[in-house]
């Protein structure tokens, strides 16, 4: 039996409304697709995308800063209290086949970094974070989308552990 696709939903805790609304349609749709959802396990995107899920019995993972269960939203099927900060937000990503971006803020910049930084991860980014090279073209690698269906399709075709293939 393969491996359930894992995808880490990353975005701000202060979300606008629009960032919430991509967040919650992604969450439903990975859910519905077979993958594993990956977050913060906190308020905002993460809420939204584990609300989202939640809805059509999705599993999802909260990756936790604090030392608690604290602070952990009530949509989660699991909770990995880590102690570590902002630091979790490696695991977050070393733990994703697909990185979704939704939204911004700079905890958001970090986790897309990180998997920049990681290599071989698919990046896909959605009303938020685009990067420049120094000559202003943008950098390789991160998909911009503007529909939750968009980005979920580009998650599912982009790895050969797609649940629904």
């Amino acid at each position: 039996m393969p491996m359930p696709l894992q995808v880490a939903v990353c975005g701000p805790r202060h979300a606008t409304d629009a960032d919430l609304a991509h967040a919650r349609r992604i969450g439903q749709l990975l859910a519905q697709a077979g993958a594993t959802v990956i977050c913060g396990g906190g308020t905002g995107v993460m809420d939204a995308v584990a609300a989202g899920a939640h809805e059509h019995n999705g599993l999802v993972i909260g990756i936790r800063p604090n030392d608690t269960r604290d602070g952990a939203n009530e949509h989660l099927s699991a909770v990995i209290v880590t102690g570590m900060g902002e630091a979790r937000n490696a695991i977050i990503i070393w733990s994703a086949d697909v990185v979704i971006i939704v939204g911004g803020s700079w905890g958001t910049l970090s986790e897309l970094a990180l998997a920049k930084r990681r290599g071989g991860v698919p990046v896909i980014s959605i009303g938020g974070w685009s990067v420049n090279d120094v000559n202003g073209e943008p950098v390789d690698g991160i998909e911009v989308r503007q529909t939750a269906e968009e980005v979920v399709d580009i998650a599912l075709r982009s790895t050969d552990l797609n649940p629904s293939a």
